[in-house]
């Protein structure tokens, strides 16, 4: 049984500002660029990824989204919504996914995340891309709920920064390598702290996550326009 978590509801961080990132979406697998950087980070921590072991499952409609600064591709995030295809996260954590669905959750799965060290602002980046998946995810899709599969080591910062919260203990994830804990959050948890915080920047020294470095509501509602 999945145990019982109070949704975060604490303030959600932001630092500097800086030049506008360039954040795209669209259908299709992870590669070039992307596939490149997330080979590279995920190898930063030990974690074993290759061409022939790694699969999008673009044949299942993944979304890609990927933020450039400048040429450079800082940022990588792809969107996985449920189906008759799955989520990844089932090869470990089926039983905990098949509570949810039976309960009439509608669930997302957010993979593939990759942020750039050498980018001058990594939580910018971090933040807006987020919060270009859960556009697609929750404000295009409809889904209830965001499930993601995280190394233990992450736990905190996802949870502090983010506000998503661990619903297992780890287990081996053999597409990696390595242990992994599925963490997930209510995607209205999200929306709440995007209204609270979206475009304050300044909000930082009273803030304790990621959301003031979210776009505000113009901005956000610019991006859903644009979405593939």
């Amino acid at each position: 049984m999945i145990p019982t978590f109070d949704e975060s509801r604490h303030a959600p961080l932001n630092p500097f500002g800086g030049p506008p990132l360039e954040l795209n979406s669209d259908f299709g697998s992870l590669d070039g660029d992307a596939l490149d950087l997330v080979e590279r980070r995920y190898g930063d921590r030990g974690l074993v990824l290759t061409r022939e072991r790694y699969s999008s499952r673009n044949e299942d409609g993944d979304i890609v989204c990927t933020a450039r600064d400048g040429e450079q591709v800082v940022g990588t995030l792809s969107v996985r919504l449920d189906g008759s295809g799955g989520l990844h996260a089932d090869l470990l954590f089926g039983a905990e996914l098949a509570e949810w669905r039976s309960a009439g959750v509608k669930l997302c799965e957010f993979g593939s995340l990759a942020v750039d060290r050498h980018s001058h602002n990594a939580k910018r980046v971090l933040a807006q891309i987020f919060h270009l998946g859960y556009l697609h995810a929750h404000r295009r899709e409809g889904c209830d709920r965001l499930v993601i599969e995280v190394n233990p080591r992450h736990v905190a910062f996802y949870r502090r920064y983010l506000g998503l919260l661990p619903y297992t203990m780890a287990r081996h994830n053999p597409r990696v390598d390595a242990p992994a804990v599925l963490m997930s959050i209510d995607l209205r948890t999200v929306r709440e702290q995007i209204t609270l915080w979206g475009g304050r920047p300044e909000m930082l020294a009273a803030a304790r996550c990621l959301y003031p470095l979210a776009w505000d509501e113009a901005t956000e509602a610019s991006m859903l326009a644009r979405l593939p």
